[in-house]
């Protein structure tokens, strides 16, 4: 496969002001992907030839967003693409509302779980599918060549859709059972000052739950800073605050959640794809879950125990994604807390995610912790390495020594992982096996080599 230049596992994303987050790249951006995508658009039968093609731009909250969505807007515009704009709304929204419109992509402008001076660009096809790897190296070939301009005649316009965020309500809501509601439950939900802050609060309180709405004020600066999924312990203290029987933990661009119940304890991705998978395989039956290096051994050996199939893709959701359609499995996500529901959706949805345990939980009346009482499991200690220039990891004797050590270690009962993050300037240390104590202490061993080769 063609080394892709500025994509990266998940669209385009960086610091802001400097390259390729910059006003000027994100209006080539503009003008190359209007190009690609309507020509996929059209061989696809999602626009038609003599009609302007249209896409949907949706954002987080990051203050940046006003920029790059003015400068993508404009490079759509000279390309003759129409541009629908919603405004901050989550990701699988710009999904689901790129299928329902039946348009020619989507458009997010959101560095999800990053900080605010960090944003992205990514991409969603016609239908409302994560974007090839084929399509993304396209887009950068036409990249390399002179952006032009369509005539005045031709070229294309913009409006707002005033609805957007009350059709993706009403779609969160379709996926929970008609015959089941909310009422008695006490949520706190955190929106991370992020993309869900308007939407998911009023998802869960139209189903019937008190809502205490948590992360749900955002300035421009303060997305994920403290709250959201990436910070699950100001989730565990807001619940224990307000009593409340559960809570839910987005990101800043909502498609991933984690959650805590009444007592504090916390439940990952792979602990809430567990009690989705357990309720799917007594419905209907499952043949196998899709998770990632990533994912807990524990949790693969529950599904043994349940009679699921599981395997392992590359870290990113977008790989989890390929893989399950190329078994044909419904379910599968990472255990950070992208969870991908097929039957309810065509990319991760954290907030279709909660309703699906909810679900689960109120068709057997069990709480969290009673749901998955057959999960054990095994510790397991991450740390993220950051290094300010690239170096050989791979290759480092020392690095290669503390690996080989913990390894031996743990005598086949854990495993070790080492992987840069597609996203970030991290190289993330994965430890994890049946002795917690063991497991921190190699962890920690190896990460102290990493920082000593990345400091040389």
């Amino acid at each position: 496969m063609t080394t892709r230049q500025y994509f990266g596992t998940d669209g385009v994303r960086g610091r802001v002001g400097r390259f390729p987050i910059t006003p000027d790249f994100a209006l080539r951006l503009g003008f190359a992907a209007g190009e690609t995508l309507v020509a996929h658009a059209r061989e696809s039968g999602h626009a038609r030839d003599g009609e302007r093609p249209a896409v949907l731009i949706g954002k987080d909250t990051r203050i940046s967003g006003y920029m790059l969505e003015a400068a993508l807007e404009a490079g759509f515009a000279a390309a003759g693409v129409d541009v629908m704009l919603c405004g901050p709304l989550p990701t699988p929204a710009v999904a689901y509302l790129t299928r329902a419109l039946r348009l020619a992509a989507g458009v997010v402008i959101s560095a999800s779980h990053n900080p605010y001076d960090d944003n992205g660009i990514k991409f969603f096809a016609a239908g409302g599918w994560k974007l090839p790897d084929a399509v993304e190296a396209e887009i950068e070939a036409r990249l390399a060549e002179p952006m032009g301009c369509r005539p005045s005649s031709e070229l294309g316009k913009a409006r707002r859709v005033d609805d957007a965020a009350g059709r993706y309500i009403e779609f969160c809501k379709s996926t929970f059972p008609n015959d089941l509601d909310l009422r008695g439950l006490k949520l706190v939900v955190d929106c991370a000052h992020g993309a869900a802050y308007n939407v998911a609060p009023k998802v869960f309180h139209e189903l019937g739950a008190e809502v205490v709405a948590v992360g749900a004020q955002p300035d421009g600066l303060n997305i994920n800073a403290g709250v959201g999924a990436t910070v699950p312990a100001f989730l565990q203290e807001q619940v224990q605050k307000h009593q409340a029987d559960l809570g839910i933990a987005l990101d800043g661009d909502a498609d991933r959640v984690v959650m805590a119940d009444a007592s504090g304890r916390l439940f990952d991705g792979d602990a809430l794809l567990y009690v989705i998978a357990r309720r799917q395989q007594a419905a209907k039956g499952l043949p196998g879950i899709v998770g990632t290096l990533m994912s807990n051994l524990g949790f693969e050996q529950a599904l043994a125990r349940l009679g699921i199939g599981f395997a392992r893709a590359k870290v990113g959701d977008r790989y989890v994604l390929e893989m399950m359609q190329e078994k044909g499995w419904p379910l599968g996500g990472e255990n950070s807390g992208h969870i991908i529901c097929l039957d309810r959706h065509t990319t991760g949805d954290g907030i279709v995610a909660a309703l699906q345990v909810l679900a689960a939980l109120r068709e057997r009346g069990e709480t969290l912790a009673q749901a998955c009482a057959d999960l054990t499991m095994f510790p397991q200690k991450l740390i993220n390495v950051r290094f300010t220039k690239p170096f050989d990891w791979r290759s480092n004797a020392a690095i290669q020594a503390a690996t080989a050590r913990a390894e031996k270690i743990l005598d086949g009962r854990g495993r070790v992982l080492l992987r840069p993050s597609g996203t970030e300037p991290l190289l993330r240390v994965m430890v994890e096996g049946e002795d917690g104590a063991l497991v921190l202490a190699q962890a920690e061993a190896i990460a102290a080599a990493v920082r000593a080769a990345a400091d040389l």
